[in-house]
């Protein structure tokens, strides 16, 4: 039984951590900071439960379950099937790696553009080469920790600290007033935030790429997977908490000085260019463009992996040229339609997946147990898929006025109380049908 070394093990956390940490996780909690002002520690408090506990809950689950398709089929066959490519199409070619794509050249280099520059082209150089990197980058995920965890994230964390240090030494000033959300409901608002990282969908897809570098450095036995995947989960939360809380502050006293703004990437805009000068555009650059590659290597890796397991007739290495190639023609339609599309598909699967890691991780009470998994996510599916349909603007009326009945549903939050009622129905007919065997049982031996 062999153990995987320190070194190893902080090199796979930090990996993890930049598998995790793109440009949505750095320009979230800024905007957070800078909207909920006084209030900031009250919604980070709640926004680092979606946005750092669900994601490393969500790797232990797949690293304990085997896999995300073994973990859906506690639910159901067809579901497995169903939502696990759901999740990884659109955490991945159809979401996910086209906005890691986009981004940084909407948030870092289209506003610093000449007017005789055509942004189309500039946006399809810029995601020709910011593709080309992330294809050569996955075409050997064996080699993903040497280059992420020795490279590319401490990179990248050199140069948010930067910034940060940069911010202690010429700093805003205070907090500045909530507005909004914040005001009323702080706590339920940063909640709902963590939504937007996207992390505890991709924790599906990464937990199975974390497990495997694991295995990478001799670890064999699954129980040991299981533990270091734990470890390495801590390891990368810690770090993302405190990125996101230096984040928060930034955008908070940024706030106070430079009023609202339309997005994090303009809070930080501000920030950058008060402590740096102009030169500060180019910072910020080098760091969005840094948290998106690493984001989107580990998507296109994952989605790979996955979509091997599916035929045998397309390699890996061809399906990391195919994702590749479409999520940089889907990057070319602009993050403002890419945007649009997330939040509805966010809205309908995030509650799915956070109560799937929940059961995961309860399983030893559950034992796997389908009707407590079905009823569960049937619950918490029949809500979230509805909401997600009103957010499309497709309004099914009297099934929205019952649920609207549903605590904390004005908040974003319906699913809440289904899904625990569903787990409680599923737990009640569980041990209703093990007493019922049993009685049968005692009755057959009796006679």
């Amino acid at each position: 039984m062999k153990n995987l070394q320190k070194k190893d093990l902080l090199l796979i956390s930090l990996m993890l951590f930049s598998l995790f940490f793109g440009a949505g996780n750095l320009i979230f909690p800024p905007f957070l900071g800078q909207s909920a002002g006084v209030a900031t520690w009250k919604a980070m408090a709640t926004f680092f439960i979606t946005a750092v506990g669900f994601p490393v809950l969500g790797v232990v689950a797949v690293a304990k379950s085997g896999g995300l398709n073994n973990l859906s089929k506690r639910v159901n066959p067809i579901f497995a099937s169903i939502f696990t490519v759901l999740i990884y199409l659109s955490i991945g070619p159809c979401l996910g790696i086209p906005r890691a794509g986009s981004l940084p050249f909407e948030m870092a280099v289209a506003p610093y553009l000449p007017d005789s520059i055509s942004k189309t082209l500039a946006l399809f150089l810029f995601t020709l080469v910011f593709f080309m990197v992330a294809y050569w980058l996955s075409l050997s995920p064996a080699k993903l920790v040497d280059r992420m965890g020795k490279i590319l994230t401490p990179t990248l964390l050199f140069l948010i600290v930067f910034m940060f240090l940069g911010a202690l030494f010429k700093p805003l000033g205070g907090y500045g007033e909530a507005t909004g959300a914040y005001v009323d409901s702080p706590v339920v608002k940063g909640f709902l935030e963590g939504y937007l990282t996207m992390d505890t969908i991709a924790a599906l897809n990464f937990g199975i790429v974390i497990a495997l570098a694991i295995k990478s450095r001799g670890v064999k036995d699954e129980k040991q997977v299981v533990s270091y995947s734990i470890k390495a989960g801590i390891i990368a939360g810690t770090l993302l908490i405190v990125i996101y809380s230096m984040l928060a502050h930034l955008g908070a006293t940024s706030g106070g000085r430079f009023g609202a703004t339309k997005n994090g990437a303009q809070t930080l805009t501000n920030v950058t260019t008060h402590i740096f000068g102009s030169s500060g555009a180019v910072l910020l650059a080098a760091i969005f463009t840094l948290a998106c590659l690493t984001t989107c290597v580990g998507l296109i890796t994952s989605c790979s992996e996955y979509f091997c397991t599916l035929t045998n007739k397309i390699s890996y290495k061809n399906w990391v040229r195919i994702l590749a190639l479409s999520s940089m023609s889907l990057a070319n339609m602009g993050l403002t339609k890419i945007l649009a599309i997330s939040v509805p598909v966010l809205v309908a699967i995030y509650p799915i997946a956070i109560m799937l890691i929940v059961l995961a991780i309860l399983d030893n009470l559950f034992k796997g147990d389908s009707t407590i998994y079905g009823l569960t996510i049937l619950f918490t599916g029949a809500v979230s898929v509805v909401d997600a349909l009103g957010q499309s603007g497709i309004k099914l009326e009297m099934v929205h006025d019952l649920f609207s009945r549903l605590p904390l549903y004005a908040e974003g939050l319906g699913w809440v109380f289904p899904a625990l009622v569903g787990m409680f129905l599923g737990v009640v007919m569980s041990f209703g049908q093990q007493w019922v065997r049993l009685k049968l049982t005692n009755v057959k031996g009796d006679s």
